[in-house]
Order: C-alpha cells, then sequence, then structure tokens
C-alpha cells in the first residue's frame, strides 16, 4: 500500500471516530475540527492531506512552518493554520502574519506582543489561552487560578480575539480530570472553543466536549526528523 493511500485510510479513520464520537455523545459531528498536526510532515504529505480535504493544520514550530507553508497556501486558498506549539514574544510578527489561529497564548508579554503586531498588520488571530492543568514544570500554559486573569487582559485590556482554550494533558495517566478543568475555565469566561485531545485520547476528549482535536500521528505516522 502507497503512502497516498495509508494516509486516506488514516483520515477517513480519524474522521469515522470523531464522527461516531460525537453521535454518541450526543453532539453534532460538524461542531468538531480536526487540526491535522503536522509537526515534521514534508510538504508533499501535506499537499496529499490538503487533496484529501484536510483543511486545517497545526504547527508546532513557527521556523518550520514558515519553510513549509507559504507555498502550500499560496497554491490551497482557504487552508487554515493552526499554531499549537510554544511562541516566543519576539517571533510573534511572524506568527501573526502566518497562522489564522494561535492556540498557545500563555502570559501576558507573549498577548501584548501579538496586539502589537496586530496592530501594525493589521491581521488579527484568534487566540486560545494555553492551560497547564497538569501543572506539569517542564509544560507551557498559564495556571488554572491564573487562567481568568490572563483570559481578561487579552480580551479587555488588549482587544484580541479569545475564542477558547487549549491544553496537552500528561503523556502518562487519565487525563479526564484535565479535560474537566479545561472546560470548567471555558464555561465560566463564556469560551466556546475547547481545543484537548490529541491522536490517543481524541475520543476521550470529544465526549468531554472538546471542539477541536490535534491528531498528528494518527493521520500522518510516527514523526521523524525534517530537514529545513
Amino acid at each position: 500500500m502507497d503512502r497516498k493511500v495509508d494516509l486516506e485510510v488514516a483520515l477517513s479513520s480519524i474522521r469515522n471516530s470523531i464522527q461516531e464520537t460525537a453521535v454518541a455523545c450526543g453532539r453534532r459531528p460538524e461542531d468538531v475540527t480536526l487540526v491535522a498536526a503536522s509537526k515534521t510532515v514534508e510538504p508533499d504529505r501535506l499537499q496529499s492531506a490538503i487533496d484529501l480535504g484536510q483543511r486545517i493544520f497545526g504547527e508546532n514550530r513557527l521556523e518550520e512552518a514558515r519553510s513549509k507553508w507559504p507555498e502550500l497556501l499560496q497554491a490551497n486558498p482557504g487552508i487554515k493554520l493552526h499554531m499549537i506549539g510554544p511562541l516566543q514574544s519576539k517571533k510573534a510578527r511572524d506568527a501573526v502574519a502566518l497562522f489564522d489561529v494561535i492556540q498557545s497564548v500563555d502570559r501576558l508579554s507573549l498577548a501584548a506582543a501579538i496586539a502589537k503586531e496586530r496592530d501594525r498588520q493589521g491581521r488579527s488571530p484568534a487566540i486560545c489561552i494555553q492551560v497547564n492543568t497538569s501543572y506539569e514544570p517542564q509544560k507551557s500554559g498559564v495556571l488554572p487560578e491564573q487562567a481568568d486573569g490572563l483570559i481578561s487582559e487579552c480580551r479587555d485590556q488588549l482587544g484580541l480575539h479569545v475564542v477558547g482554550l487549549m491544553c496537552i494533558p500528561p503523556a502518562e495517566g487519565e487525563p479526564v480530570d484535565d479535560f474537566r478543568k479545561l472546560a470548567s475555565i471555558a464555561q465560566q469566561n463564556g469560551l466556546s472553543v475547547l481545543s484537548m485531545g490529541m491522536s490517543q485520547d481524541f475520543a476521550l476528549a470529544i465526549s468531554h466536549g472538546a471542539t477541536h482535536v490535534r491528531v498528528g500521528s494518527a493521520i500522518f505516522g510516527a514523526r521523524k526528523p525534517l530537514s529545513i
């Protein structure tokens, strides 16, 4: 089976799982968005996914995204890019220029840099606040008890288009508490987007309210180094 057929099968399987899980939870499948996490995926493979109907992609690293996506975006109108990895404030200019959604805003200094570039470029990406629901010191994200404050600062002081929240549960262990915690913070702040769930737990995330699931290896296979 060639790689394009593998990709077609994988995408179809993920889409079917999303649909079946949503229906089983009493939700509409169209209310769950598949973000194809494309870290280390080569441009030709991305084009194959686009040809198969995938329109929303997530990148973890700005430099890699800049090396892959400008030509793909020019050739494929309508593609939406999400920044799903850590972002340095000094790279806000390039991020605002390239991404439609920045999911990993976790501090006021980054939010302020994005707001400055929004004003300079006249381009306003949607924003998700990343919450470190598991309190892991090595992980990005505002702590849950500080999330309300950051959301308010981003919306009320900076006027950013904050649409929701994002979290990355621990690699080991049960993610349900993380999903519930994120959903609770979103509800109390009137936010509709919940980006949670990846290849190994997206079905569980959907059952706890995820509106966006970030699926990479289950679509593209195991990651491998990419020369950029």
